[in-house]
């Protein structure tokens, strides 16, 4: 068994239009930097690798791009390969989000630096033991969403609010690590899978990796050389914690408590010389919500719009005009599994019941969920919190799907976890 691992530098330059606030906002310094980093992991004849990117998003195109780039260039399967994105919010326009138009200069750049990088974790392949071990961490992320006592939801809510009742669901406490080292015993590389939104300095003029960039650096300064992180579904999934009037943790804090994690998992860590590999994906049609005057207008009962419903106002003509002559939304769901463990990546802002649902019913193999993977349908809430409103079930081009689209992907995913269980 063999594995290799990089990463490559893929902070943009100053001036460079940032994503994640839907408002226009300009890249005036660089905090810290962006990097994508690439995993390969191979065991017999089969092959599997991840591609992280620390950005928003990634689209269908660009993951189609990426695949076909690789596989002409390196000989390596494009089916094989999970392309993720962190979600970071202070990162570039890698889309169209709101006012900000997408950035195709920056983006041929990158998938260039991508493809190459890809190249260079193929050369560093080493023969190695490959481990897996979960823990729990609990004092980190938070359900975002309260509801209030009129039993709508108000995203990003607070309990100063006398009106705010309870939070409306539950988080993902388990924080799952994947280690390859050689066989002396030195680490490689690992992938870490977490849920939780990176939204610092997303609407200042900061370009930053937010929590996950600080998590790869601390791991580099305890003798790893490059961290992966896969976030999971954290659509309603926040640092801020609504109890305590939306304090949260800076990401200095949460970076470091996340590598004191995944330095307790390698210490409860046994690793295997040998795991079986597998990928599998399937392309969802998703339907799109069912469009009213109210939704359009914004004036539905619980809607909730961000920083100026004038920039959600700009863009329904194009959105109701996309809905109406597409019918459907295509969404790939992939899993990529070794041995009982599966990696299924869904293309979204996936919401945290979903994803426990995934792990649930896939028992007794062990799901894990990768969101924003293989491109970006938007938020996908589950169908009970279209009934309360909130920010993420507000009509808008990052909102479109219907109640139902969430358990689709579930299926279909639950699915594919099942169909590679061993015999």
């Amino acid at each position: 068994m063999r594995a290799g691992f990089s990463e490559v530098d893929i902070t943009p330059p100053i001036g460079t239009r940032k994503i994640g606030w839907l408002e226009e906002i300009v890249a005036e310094s660089v905090l810290d930097p962006l990097f994508a980093r690439a995993a390969v992991i191979e065991s017999g004849q089969e092959r599997i690798a991840f591609i992280q990117l620390d950005t928003l998003s990634v689209r269908w195109t660009q993951v189609a791009d990426i695949r076909r780039r690789v596989e002409r260039g390196h000989g390596f399967p494009g089916s094989r390969i999970m392309v993720a994105a962190t979600h970071n919010h202070a990162g570039p326009a890698v889309a169209k989000t709101g006012d900000v138009p997408r950035d195709e200069a920056y983006i041929e750049t990158m998938v260039g630096k991508v493809v190459a990088m890809f190249g260079d974790a193929l050369a560093n392949m080493e023969d190695v033991e490959i481990g897996i071990a979960s823990v729990s961490e609990g004092k980190l992320s938070h359900n975002r969403r309260t509801v209030m006592r009129d039993g709508l939801v108000r995203t990003h809510g607070s309990f100063d609010d006398p009106n705010a009742l309870f939070i409306e669901g539950p988080i993902d406490p388990e924080v799952a690590v994947l280690a390859a080292r050689t066989h002396s015993g030195q680490l490689l590389g690992a992938l870490v899978n977490f849920a939780c939104h990176p939204t610092d300095h997303g609407g200042d003029t900061l370009i930053s990796a937010g929590f996950p960039g600080v998590l790869a650096r601390e791991m580099k300064a305890r003798g790893c050389p490059v961290t992966l992180f896969l976030n999971g579904a954290s659509g309603n999934i926040s640092v801020s914690d609504p109890p305590y009037g939306g304090e949260q943790k800076p990401m200095e804090e949460v970076g470091r408590t996340l590598a004191d994690d995944v330095g307790r998992a390698l210490r409860s860590m046994s690793f295997r010389e040998v795991v079986k590999l597998g990928a599998r994906s399937r392309t969802v049609p998703l339907p799109y919500r069912r469009i009213t005057d109210d939704e359009v207008r914004g004036s539905v009962r619980g809607a909730q719009r961000f920083i100026d419903s004038a920039i959600y106002d700009r863009g329904m003509p194009d959105l109701v005009k996309r809905i109406r002559e597409r019918g459907t939304q295509p969404a790939e769901v992939q899993v990529l599994s070794l041995d009982e463990y599966a990696l299924a990546a869904v293309p979204a802002e996936y919401f945290v019941e979903l994803g426990l649902r995934i792990k649930e019913k896939s028992h007794p193999r062990r799901a894990l969920v990768v969101s924003c993977a293989n491109g970006m349908v938007g938020y996908v809430p589950h169908r009970e919190a279209f009934l309360r409103g909130g920010y993420e079930t507000t009509f808008a081009a990052h909102s479109k799907l219907a109640p139902e689209a969430g358990d689709m992907l579930a299926d279909t995913a639950i699915a594919l976890v099942n169909e590679g269980a061993p015999t």
